[in-house]
């Protein structure tokens, strides 16, 4: 494999690799508060559909942007609801989400669109378009250096600088702030921090807003910037791997960031060599679709037992009176 081979693969595995990275930001967020959020496939899914809708209807990227991060915390706010100030069950709450963005995903998109349940074939002016970054085309040339620098850092749109900066501000904003400090607490012994005169609550909600703001921003790239529209159930099971690379970084930012890239270069590995052969045998095209989801049940079965989460995770908050 040459260097140009290598580095435009590394390029795929990046652009592959954002959704999954921001569902995976989202996730950490909402259960280092103690919600577990098992929807973040159906948020992603009603990001995806509102964002690629309402572009193809205004002609505007940021809008539809706007409108995928409006329908995720809307379903945010109903997981909130259920699971925060009912104290019903997360799981199942989570679970539900999944069920209704499908189910509404489709319904909306047909009774809309007319298209199966898809959405308009998006023009230029209403999706997220690659950056060339300067002096992109003058370094291509150069040696091992100019390819990394033009197709592995330049050219990816907007949302794919955005979730990597989300990283580096995530692991600030819980680590080294006092709302983080706050938020890791509520996950961990939400008594004490009520004791202190916080709102557990208040805390809780807090966290799985921010899950369905960058849960809408992962929907969005999703129809917006991956792909030129909607298609049904688009998000494929992202969701849940990315919940998968949560578990297998342990709930931290940085070890996020390369679990998502390990999937997302799996990923990319898979479409690129379809049917190659070793040794003789061609490995099935179905084999390498399937290698990020094999890979999702390795790690649960491997690394559930060893990971461990907050103590209060799944757990509703009663206020001792």
């Amino acid at each position: 494999m040459d260097i140009d081979v290598f580095v435009q693969l590394m390029g795929s595995s990046l652009r592959l690799a954002t959704p999954l990275l921001l569902a995976c930001l989202a996730g950490l967020f909402s259960e280092r508060a103690g919600i577990f959020d098992i929807g973040l496939d159906g948020k992603m899914l009603a990001a995806a559909f509102a964002a690629g809708a309402v572009a193809a209807v205004s002609g505007s990227a940021w809008l539809g942007l706007l409108a995928g991060i409006g329908a995720s915390m809307a379903l945010s706010v109903v997981h909130g609801l259920a699971s925060i100030t009912l104290r019903g069950n997360q799981l199942i709450s989570g679970v539900a989400i999944n069920f209704l963005a499908s189910g509404m995903t489709a319904l909306i998109g047909q009774n809309w669109f007319h298209q199966g349940g898809q959405t308009p074939q998006l023009t230029a002016d209403s999706r997220f378009l690659g950056i060339q970054l300067p002096f992109a085309e003058g370094l291509s040339s150069v040696p091992i250096v100019g390819p990394i620098y033009s197709n592995f850092i330049s050219g990816h749109n907007i949302l794919v600088y955005i979730a990597l900066l989300t990283v580096p501000l995530t692991w600030w904003i819980l680590f080294r702030t006092r709302f983080g400090l706050r938020l890791r607490a509520v996950g961990e012994n939400p008594g004490a921090v009520d004791t202190a005169g916080i709102s557990v609550v208040v805390q809780r909600y807090q966290a799985v807003l921010i899950c369905g703001l960058l849960c809408g921003i992962s929907g969005a790239y999703l129809s917006t910037g991956m792909s030129a529209g909607f298609v049904r159930e688009m998000t494929a099971g992202k969701g849940f791997i990315a919940l998968a690379a949560l578990i297998f970084a342990k709930w931290k930012p940085w070890p996020a960031l390369g679990a998502c890239f390990l999937f997302g270069f799996l990923e990319a590995f898979g479409i690129r060599y379809q049917g190659f052969t070793i040794a003789g045998v061609t490995v099935p095209v179905q084999f390498m679709q399937a290698l990020p989801y094999i890979l999702t049940v390795v790690i649960l079965a491997g690394f559930v037992g060893k990971a461990i989460p907050p103590k209060a995770g799944g757990q509703p908050y009663v206020k001792e009176r």
